[in-house]
């Protein structure tokens, strides 16, 4: 009797397993590969830099391999500078995944994507400042203007 209990539990194991693999296949199954990742801003010598919003930073994924009108997708990062396209919305192919920000040079990563997801870091790395000058005894902006010239109209002679 003893015998016949243990091989029921084990029969009762083994699908318990197999019903947890089946559903895990599943589950898995309908998360689809997708293309996500991080932009961060950083200043000339590649350290982040710390005040700046990553938040809403568009980031466009071209898909070079696609027809045009499959072509280009775009999302917004988190506050963390986190972003994630939405898996129905990437197919396989050639993509260019790319972030611009005003007073930042733009950054572009080219990846193959196929049935896995992609992982992609953007450093957008912050334009040189132009130093500023002065004119010694300038009062005001107009005092900085050198030979300002005269502008003088005249309509023409007939």
């Amino acid at each position: 009797m003893v015998a016949q209990q243990n091989e029921v539990d084990m029969k009762f194991n083994k699908a318990g397993s197999c019903i947890a693999a089946a559903t895990l296949a599943l589950v898995l199954g309908g998360c689809g590969a997708t293309i996500s990742g991080t932009v961060r801003f950083v200043d000339r010598e590649d350290k982040p830099v710390a005040d700046a919003k990553v938040e809403g930073v568009v980031v466009n994924m071209i898909n070079t391999s696609a027809s045009i009108e499959q072509a280009s997708y775009s999302v917004k990062t988190d506050a963390k500078g986190r972003f994630e396209a939405d898996a129905k919305q990437v197919k396989p192919g050639t993509y260019k995944i790319e972030a611009s920000e005003p007073g930042y040079i733009p950054a572009s990563k080219t990846i193959e994507f196929k049935d896995s997801s992609r992982e992609v870091e953007l450093n957008l790395k912050q334009l040189p400042t132009g130093g500023a000058r002065s004119y010694r005894g300038a009062q005001s902006d107009r005092d900085m203007i050198i030979n300002p010239g005269e502008v003088n109209i005249q309509p023409p002679e007939m």
